[in-house]
């Protein structure tokens, strides 16, 4: 990365604040940290920020309430760390934006990578593409990362953007769930992982998310895309 990325670590236990500082220091980033949900918004608001990890349990507002407060107006890259493994959490997190879910038994080496895959596929979504792909009901403009559903402009998170944009490049191309883990999850995660982003993306470009006409599953496989 020509530039240093800043990454803002969120939690309240100060020797795992302490430790992610160090390997991610090592790893040439910038760390700013805060030990609470209050203290980390006003960090946000104030500091050019390009990737936070942030805890779910801490006095205050929990971690889940503050990314809605984020994604209320910013698409940076969320990783949600936890002490808890249980899908619920998980499904939560990733439903409401996170890019990632990481359980606090993972090492710091590998949290480390995850922040370097995510910073990655957020870079790389900002490389120019003048294309415009229409599909009727759906356009996306690939210069501006405007996605317009019937003529109004969806507010998609990078992760988001990232699953539409792949499918709408390759319309009827079936991708895998294990193909879909591979390129956005370096293969770390599972089929609930990938079935809470589509339904998430589905509820926003779909007009009966139900019964979906564009983002259909493929029994057993995976998805794809039809244009229509």
């Amino acid at each position: 990365m020509s530039e240093i990325s800043t990454i803002l670590v969120v939690d309240d236990d100060q020797s795992i604040v302490e430790l992610l500082r160090d390997f991610l220091e090592n790893e040439n980033f910038h760390v700013i940290t805060a030990c609470d949900s209050a203290e980390a918004l006003a960090v946000f608001e104030q500091s050019s920020i390009h990737c936070i990890v942030l805890d779910i349990m801490m006095p205050g507002q929990n971690g889940f309430e503050l990314c809605r407060r984020i994604r209320a107006e910013s698409n940076i890259p969320i990783l949600f760390l936890s002490a808890r493994s249980d899908d619920v959490d998980k499904i939560r997190g990733l439903t409401l934006g996170g890019d990632d879910y990481i359980v606090k038994s993972a090492s710091p080496g590998e949290i480390v990578a995850r922040v370097k895959a995510v910073l990655r596929r957020s870079a790389s979504q900002k490389q120019m593409d003048g294309r415009v792909l229409d599909y009727g009901r759906i356009k996306l403009n690939l210069s501006t990362r405007e996605v317009i559903v019937e003529g109004k402009n969806v507010d998609l998170t990078p992760r988001e953007y990232e699953l539409l944009r792949l499918f709408v490049e390759h319309p009827r191309h079936v991708f895998s769930y294990e193909q879909l883990l591979a390129k956005f999850w370096d293969g770390v995660g599972d089929k609930h992982t990938i079935r809470v982003h589509l339904s998430r993306l589905r509820e926003k470009i779909e007009s009966d998310p139900n019964h979906p006409k564009y983002l259909v599953n493929v029994w057993g496989v995976g998805y794809r895309f039809e244009g229509g």
